[in-house]
């Protein structure tokens, strides 16, 4: 398994977390973005930078991707591209995309995005919070218990 990080609006907040988990388990990770971003030093992390340009990050976490990988995102159209990939996403809260969830999601986004276009001002997500950053960090530890189990 490889762990993918969407390096797009990556919360501070996870930086320790994830670095730890990759040490500790020696996990090889890439992180992508558009721009440079820093999770931490270590020889199982690449950085990649790509073109400037929406989904630019996402098609090449897509293009690298293969079965059974992990994939840290909130972008929720990502997520779908990942799942229809047979591998795993857990946005920045700490919930799993799954095969069982990802339509859903997707639909209340696809839905939201509709009602801003239409002029309507939407609240958007609440502050990344500590509370946040905890329940990230004990979805990840479970998902790679379960993935080292099997």
């Amino acid at each position: 398994m490889k762990l993918f990080i969407d390096g797009d609006a990556f919360p501070n907040l996870l930086k320790p977390i994830v670095l730890r988990a990759i040490e500790k388990q020696k996990i090889d990770t890439i992180v992508i973005a558009n721009k440079k971003i820093n999770i931490g030093s270590s020889n199982h992390i690449k950085y990649i930078i790509v073109n400037q340009g929406a989904d630019e990050a996402d098609h090449k976490i897509v293009e690298m991707l293969n079965i059974d990988d992990l994939v840290i995102t909130a972008d929720i159209p990502l997520a779908d591209r990942t799942i229809e990939k047979n591998a795993h996403a857990i946005d920045h809260r700490g919930a799993m995309y799954t095969q069982d969830n990802i339509k859903q999601y997707l639909a209340i986004r696809n839905l939201m995005q509709d009602i801003r276009d239409s002029g309507e001002i939407t609240k958007g997500p609440a502050a990344f919070s500590q509370k946040d950053a905890q329940q990230f960090a004990n979805s990840l530890n479970s998902f790679l218990q379960k993935y080292n189990k099997n």
